[in-house]
């Protein structure tokens, strides 16, 4: 198997989403996927582990994709090995009348990570640039002062929503949660394929739904729109990654392959040290307890 690197990976200047490969070929079959992702889960299990007695960062991962690219499964088996006190996950669907009494960011800000532990982010904050784009009617739900009809959305509220966005993640990242974020690079037929099980597939039917075909007839746009954000808010405290998605096994091997080589970086993330009074008393507390 070919080795992984994050930096083939990462937005670091501006991309073009068609001339980017959805499938990669590293020469390996599934079950060497399986070994390899095996053991990087692991080692974000035990890495989780020392970041809950360090206290001091959390790590918030964002996932994007089209319709069927992945985002749940990909959950499921990356973040398996995990204590379930030390990852939430959370899916972003369209707001609730609650959320809608607040500002759009804030049911983001509330379910970000606890210090010491992980927060998976199942569609994010960027639907409000993606979904909302691709249909702005959605925008009026939100009962914004200044926006009384679709035409009063002009593209410098679009501008002004990226920089919320960029400000919203700097802030973050500079009170110690590290962003990643990772966008599900599915291809159009691949899509097609996925969907057609969903139906012909009887154990997957629950999944389909007709708004998924409602959506695909809009795949151009929410192309143009991922691209556009993704070239506005990739920055150095909260990148984006580009994952081949085609095939599923591989890109859940990248995504934790990525989160790992990064998380690297952090050398201060250590279990502290022991209070020496402790320490000099363990002969003590052994006694204690083999009476």
């Amino acid at each position: 198997m070919k080795s992984i690197d994050p930096n083939d990976f990462k937005v670091v200047k501006k991309v073009s989403l068609k001339n980017i490969p959805t499938l990669l070929d590293i020469k390996a079959d599934d079950d060497e996927k399986e070994e390899k992702l095996d053991k990087v889960q692991a080692k974000l299990s035990d890495l989780q582990d020392v970041m809950y007695s360090h206290n001091k960062y959390s790590v918030l991962i964002c996932l994007q994709g089209m319709d069927t690219s992945g985002k749940d499964s990909l959950i499921r088996e990356v973040f398996k090995e995990f204590n379930p006190r030390g990852v939430v996950v959370h899916s972003f669907k369209t707001p609730n009348s609650t959320e809608l009494e607040h500002d759009y960011l804030w049911r983001h800000y509330i379910a970000l990570p606890e210090k010491g532990k992980f927060a998976i982010f199942n569609r994010t904050h960027y639907e409000n640039v993606l979904v909302t784009r691709v249909h702005p009617e959605f925008i009026l739900s939100e009962n914004l002062p200044g926006i009384n009809s679709v035409e009063d959305i002009k593209p410098k509220f679009w501008k002004k929503r990226i920089e919320q966005i960029n400000n919203f993640e700097k802030h973050i990242a500079e009170n110690g949660t590290i962003v990643m974020k990772f966008f599900l690079h599915l291809s159009k037929e691949e899509q097609r394929q996925r969907l057609l099980r969903r139906l012909e597939e009887g154990k997957h039917n629950w999944k389909f739904s007709p708004g998924d075909l409602k959506e695909r007839e809009h795949w151009d746009e929410y192309q143009k729109y991922y691209q556009q954000a993704i070239n506005k808010t990739s920055t150095d405290h909260a990148p984006w990654y580009i994952i081949p998605a085609d095939d599923k096994e591989m890109a859940r091997y990248i995504v934790a392959k990525i989160i790992w080589e990064e998380m690297q970086k952090y050398t201060d993330i250590k279990e502290p040290e022991l209070d020496e009074e402790i320490k000099a008393n363990f002969e003590l507390y052994k006694k204690e307890l083999a009476k």
